[in-house]
């Protein structure tokens, strides 16, 4: 246990400067998601593209790529968020469709084996099934969001529970850090646009 938490300190005082400002800006993005605050995107872009080159020199190599994934669903879910579609309104905070659900299901399933063979048979990864579950959740987190449904939380929460030991692992103690915090702001992030959700369904009804 000592040599753990000499380990995790040693780590901590090692932190590069480009993943101290990648952790802050990305704890900045997930807390405006939390908000509903259209800043989640660009502070969300500075982080995931200096985390581009952070997964790719620790071996992580599908978080790498879901950092490149991440931008691309960035400037979709900024536009989204700031563009409504034609003869409608701007994307309101909501639950997930039954529809909805079962593609969140699907991307996960169909990315998480994708990824186990790319990284199984093209990669010198050594976590191969944890960096392909916690890549392919966050896909599907990612694409949640965008489309402003609550689920995408819950994708948040679990693949930042098994992120915290992953970069550990990789000795990149700073981001361990980042992201048990992120797990904090997921669960609050999670009650509060279920309440938002709960409280815009009440006022269609109520105007009904």
């Amino acid at each position: 246990m000592i040599e753990v938490a000499d380990q995790f300190l040693d780590n901590l005082l090692h932190t590069t400067w480009p993943e101290f400002i990648a952790v802050i800006f990305g704890l900045l993005s997930v807390w405006y998601s939390k908000k509903v605050n259209i800043l989640v995107f660009p502070t969300g872009i500075v982080s995931v593209l200096i985390y581009v080159y952070i997964c790719y020199m620790a071996g992580i190599y599908a978080d790498m790529g879901i950092n490149i994934l991440y931008f691309i669903m960035s400037v979709y879910g900024w536009y989204r968020w700031t563009h409504p579609r034609k003869d409608k309104q701007l994307p309101k905070v909501a639950f997930s469709s039954r529809r909805e659900h079962f593609t969140a299901l699907l991307i996960t399933v169909v990315s998480f084996f994708g990824l186990v063979y790319v990284l199984g048979n093209y990669t010198d990864s050594t976590v191969v099934y944890l960096d392909s579950f916690t890549t392919s959740v966050f896909i599907t987190g990612m694409w949640l969001m965008a489309i402003k449904k609550v689920e995408n939380w819950m994708y948040w929460i679990i693949g930042d529970l098994v992120s915290v030991p992953l970069y550990f692992h990789k000795g990149l103690a700073f981001t361990g850090v980042q992201f048990f915090i992120f797990l904090i702001i997921a669960v609050a992030g999670y009650l509060a646009w279920r309440n938002i959700a709960l409280n815009e369904t009440a006022d269609r009804h109520h105007r009904a």
